[in-house]
């Protein structure tokens, strides 16, 4: 292979790149978007949501658009409140543990305040 031979290749993968940019496999979309593969693959098939098959590393691989999916996705009450739900737990278990740590520290304050108690020791 030449050297312009392989200038025009890389300048091609470039071009599929570009052309790329923003699709992703279905498991990558379902999981930064929420939604189920199935769900995906119903949208895809129904003409919902666009998708393309390119060759990956184990065959044939179906890629959908996460912006569209972002999209449809809001659009539909059902997966909209369970991504509300899912963040609200995210949220509380944040809490709880911000909580967990301010009483960590309430009890270092009372053990240390304990005659006779040094961390790390486990008799009075």
């Amino acid at each position: 292979m030449n050297w312009e031979e392989r200038l025009s290749q890389w300048r091609s993968e470039l071009d599929l790149f570009d052309q790329l940019e923003g699709w992703a496999p279905l498991p990558e979309a379902s999981e930064r978007t929420g939604v189920s593969r199935s769900t995906l693959r119903t949208w895809y098939r129904s003409g919902q949501i666009r998708s393309r098959l390119v060759d990956g590393p184990h065959g044939p691989q179906r890629l959908v658009h996460v912006d569209e999916v972002a999209s449809r996705a809001d659009a539909s009450p059902r997966i909209r409140a369970k991504t509300e739900r899912v963040l609200g737990l995210e949220a509380q278990v944040e809490l709880l543990r911000h909580r967990l740590a301010e009483l960590e520290i309430r009890l270092q304050a009372v053990e240390r305040t304990t005659t006779g108690f040094r961390p790390g020791n486990a008799t009075r």
